[in-house]
């Protein structure tokens, strides 16, 4: 069990439960507290793991813990003749997505499911690519995620994960402690009346493994390459893997 499988955001029901309902809770305020807290920063990352993607020309998508969308609607605007199936087990974070993507006029592309993502339903083999971003340190099981993952990816198909890191180098480690300890969760706490949701985040973030860790994990899940590359400062992470 790694440690941020240990942590919850509230003190009853398995991980899996509390996770979705504190996604469940937020999902008014999310983009609004995403886009805000990350000075929009969050586009360019997704718009990184998208043109990290690009030369591989993926025609089918499943893009893990989707949330609102985001990153389904991001890639649909910029890969050609793509399907996105955006699964997550928090229906108000996807009914928020579904709404975008139907004003957007992207229905016939982006579509979600209620899935999780540790028992996938898909049969092996499925997927041209699979994406995460900011989702998968919120796994109760790390290894199983992926690992299911890994078992819907085509041969040959890409893993493309962005997920936020702590910073490894002066000065912007000691900065992000600063901000990640106090402006994220105030700030989280008054727009969106959930006092736990972004002091668990914070924890999550400290406590997920990355870097060459994170690389042992994904081949461990049945990977066969991968690399990661520091973001702004070592605030986000990269990871590419192929299967």
């Amino acid at each position: 069990m790694y440690r941020q499988e240990t942590i919850k955001p509230y003190h009853e029901g398995g991980k899996a439960q509390q996770v979705e309902q504190m996604f469940d809770n937020i999902a008014p305020t999310y983009d609004t507290l995403n886009h805000r807290l990350s000075w929009d920063i969050d586009r360019y990352w997704r718009r990184r793991a998208i043109k990290q993607l690009q030369p591989y020309k993926p025609q089918t998508i499943l893009d893990v813990a989707t949330g609102t969308g985001d990153f389904a609607i991001q890639a649909c605007q910029m890969l050609h003749n793509v399907s996105i199936t955006g699964i997550d087990i928090s229906q108000g974070m996807m009914d928020v997505g579904r709404k975008k993507v139907q004003q957007l006029g992207m229905a016939d592309r982006i579509s979600f499911q209620r899935e999780d993502c540790t028992s996938l339903s898909y049969p092996a083999d499925t997927f041209d690519a699979v994406t995460a971003a900011f989702g998968i340190r919120n796994f109760a099981d790390l290894d199983k995620g992926l690992s299911e993952m890994c078992r819907v990816l085509k041969k040959n198909g890409h893993l493309c994960i962005i997920e936020l890191t702590t910073p490894v180098t002066f000065p912007m480690k000691q900065l992000f402690r600063i901000y990640s300890h106090s402006v994220l969760p105030l700030y989280g706490r008054l727009i969106s009346k959930d006092a736990s949701a972004y002091t668990y985040l914070t924890k999550t973030i400290e406590a997920f493994p990355q870097g060459e860790r994170m690389k042992e994990i994904l081949h461990k899940a049945g990977f066969a390459e991968s690399s990661f590359q520091r973001l702004t400062f070592g605030i986000c992470t990269m990871y590419f893997a192929t299967k």
